[in-house]
């Protein structure tokens, strides 16, 4: 079955980082926002947020939050990863903070951004899985997260259902 993929994070450090994981062509992922359709999205406010993260997380199999330094406890990480887990969709983490970004610079790793959600009295954290690769070279963060992207959307889903 084809497994589409909504990715989750936090935009302004981290959308170099994102772009390499969402290129890397293992599934389908959603259509980013352009900078400036993002700006007419934010100009509407809240609702117009809500709105396009709902209709972008709608027909995708899991929602994939890529952890930077500080994605944990965004506002709309925070309603992507509820909305995500409320619809029954897969979830999982990833720790990008080892992949280069445009500038060829790496960031400290980032807190786990599922801590702090319950569900079912657990610690949200504590289903759902978030993986970080075991390398500190970038080509090799880039190859292992490639490698093993489609195991760990699968096991997200068998989580999930």
């Amino acid at each position: 079955m084809a497994r589409r993929a909504f990715y989750s994070f936090h935009y302004e450090p981290d959308n170099w980082r994102a772009g390499q994981v969402r290129n890397m062509g293992v599934i389908d992922g959603d259509k980013p926002a352009s900078d400036n359709d993002w700006e007419t999205i934010k100009r509407g406010g809240d609702a117009a947020i809500q709105k396009w993260i709902d209709d972008q997380l709608d027909g995708k199999s899991v929602a994939i939050v890529l952890v930077g330094a500080d994605t944990a406890g965004r506002k709309w990480i925070n309603y992507e990863i509820k909305k995500a887990w409320d619809d029954k969709k897969g979830l999982l983490g990833i720790h990008i903070h080892n992949l280069k970004d445009n500038d060829g610079n790496q960031e400290l790793k980032g807190s786990n951004p599922f801590s702090g959600f319950t569900v079912a009295g657990k610690d949200l954290a504590s289903i759902v899985k978030t993986y970080d690769p075991p390398y500190t070279t970038s080509t090799d963060v880039y190859n292992y997260i490639k490698d093993n992207l489609a195991g760990w959307i699968e096991t997200a889903i068998e989580i999930r259902n």
